[in-house]
């Protein structure tokens, strides 16, 4: 296949993979332009209001991580085939019916630059697409064997148990920061590392070769949302691409505001306020000043950067490749673009 120099640049950009080996380059722009067009063919509907809803995310793009750690995994095996793109295509899918959920419940209405269909047309359109998503995946899974399909079903059932745990909160005596943990890992943990255990399935990867690629997948998207959590606090709107302060508005707890709240040096003022959702827009500004300045803010770049290290000893488990230097570039660029 042939792939345009701009397609790579947008690879390296996206999230950070610093991959020198131009072979390997080619191979995962070819590979996510081919993903591309299986979830713009499986999204179709002859049916508009459907068709526009599930397209939406879609066109908007996004990092398109978990189709990239599918192919990637995949260059421990056999390389790209179609039930690599197929398996890639359907991680993605899951991720952006989770997406369309997730802005329901925390009335979003932003989602990657864009407005969240929540907000342009209603939560129930959203509840509905994202369930159309789910079953477009699964039927993407099936084509790939059983094994797949237990997998997936499982992962759904981890996605689901996550939030919720993270609805329901931590249970008396519980502590908070192993619940927060245990609750980002079956959120986003769960699903990267499917991704980067069907990307080593489908290729043919040898089993030990597959186990890591799904350890290293399970810590590196805990640190994903942990990196994700200290940017929301860090980092204006404008270059989020959705709303800032989420979480304060919804009352959810991410892992820089639970280590606040356990120092005993905190700001009282910032205490009152994370004693429940922050709605006003004036509060929401106030306790990200406050959260900057407080010490939760960079124990939890050190928790980060302690998950970024215990992902790059997974892959010490595999064979020296430039996939495996792609892979680590990940975690490098985790801890870097929270600093």
């Amino acid at each position: 296949m042939s792939v345009q120099g701009g397609a790579i640049d947008d690879l390296r950009a996206s999230v950070g993979l610093e991959i020198a080996d131009e072979h390997l380059l080619r191979t995962l722009a070819g590979g996510l332009n081919d993903v591309e067009n299986l979830l713009r063919e499986t999204v179709h509907s002859d049916v508009k209001a459907v068709h526009d809803a599930a397209s939406h995310l879609v066109e908007a793009g996004g990092k398109r991580f978990r189709p990239l750690f599918t192919l990637l995994a995949a260059q421990f095996g056999g390389g790209n085939s179609k039930s690599v793109i197929t398996a890639a295509a359907a991680v993605e899918l899951v991720h952006l019916a989770t997406l369309y959920h997730d802005d329901v419940m925390d009335e979003a209405t932003m989602r990657r630059g864009a407005q969240s269909v929540n907000a342009r047309w209603d939560n129930t359109i959203a509840i509905l697409t994202g369930d159309f998503l789910f079953a477009h995946a699964s039927r993407l899974v099936a084509d790939l064997g059983t094994d797949a399909a237990r997998i997936i079903a499982e992962t759904f059932g981890e996605l689901v148990t996550g939030q919720m745990r993270e609805t329901v909160g931590p249970a008396a005596g519980e502590d908070p920061v192993g619940h927060y943990l245990t609750v980002i890992a079956q959120k986003t943990g769960s699903l990267i590392a499917t991704a980067g255990r069907f990307g080593g399935m489908m290729s043919g990867a040898d089993p030990a070769h597959i186990d890591a690629l799904c350890r290293f997948g399970d810590i590196i998207g805990t640190a994903f949302q942990i990196s994700d959590d200290v940017i929301d606090i860090a980092s204006p709107s404008d270059e989020l691409g959705k709303s800032q302060g989420t979480d304060l508005r919804e009352g959810v707890r991410t892992l820089p505001m639970l280590y606040a709240l356990a120092d005993s040096g905190t700001d009282s003022r910032l205490v009152e306020l994370l004693s429940g959702p922050v709605t006003e827009d004036a509060l929401v500004t106030e306790a990200l000043g406050l959260l900057r300045e407080s010490s939760g803010l960079e124990r939890a770049r050190v928790t980060l950067s302690d998950y970024a290290s215990r992902a790059r000893a997974e892959l010490a488990a595999l064979p020296a490749s430039p996939a495996r230097d792609a892979c680590e570039s990940v975690a490098d660029y985790l801890v870097a673009r929270t600093n």
